[in-house]
């Protein structure tokens, strides 16, 4: 489910705040904003990435991978539990995402602030083969991975920018 589909008259049940790994998959709570939870999840990944960005960008992409893999068990464990399949609270996979469309960055705020607008705008659009993927992989492969191409999307074309500019 969407955060188009999750505007609709149905209620999604809340995550369990005693259950660490709801915490986890609601990007410690960023999830839960009432309004636009994956722009907040996204938001709330920034800090995550200003510790990654000084490390290695092998060491970096080594580290976004392993959240890549956890998310999957991470997010389809959650969903399980709510009941809701890709729950529009979660946003571990905006996490991973942006952690994804941010490597190999140029520093700066700009360039920061354009590699989150450019993965939103991949992750809400849902291009093809993105949108395929969120329609037809389930559990949390499907979660993951839809947000995993969005973030390469956005990084080939941040990527391009910074090397146009140069």
């Amino acid at each position: 489910m969407d955060e188009e589909q999750m505007r609709g008259s149905t209620r999604l049940p809340p995550p369990h705040w005693r259950n660490p790994l709801h915490w986890l998959a609601f990007g410690l709570g960023s999830g839960a904003a009432p309004k636009a939870p994956g722009t907040f999840g996204t938001l709330a990944a920034i800090p995550l990435y200003l510790l990654l960005r000084p490390l290695d960008p092998w060491v970096y992409l080594g580290i976004t991978l392993a959240l890549f893999l956890f998310g999957i068990w991470l997010c389809d464990r959650v969903s399980r539990d709510l009941g809701v399949h890709d729950h529009g609270g979660i946003v571990w996979d905006e996490w991973v995402g942006l952690l994804i469309t941010l490597w190999f960055v140029p520093p700066g705020w700009l360039w920061l602030l354009a590699g989150l607008v450019l993965f939103r705008l991949f992750d809400i659009l849902k291009p093809q083969p993105i949108r395929w993927i969120d329609r037809n992989v389930s559990g949390g492969l499907g979660i993951m991975l839809d947000d995993l191409l969005a973030g390469v999307f956005a990084l080939v074309i941040l990527q391009g920018a910074a090397f146009l500019l140069q």
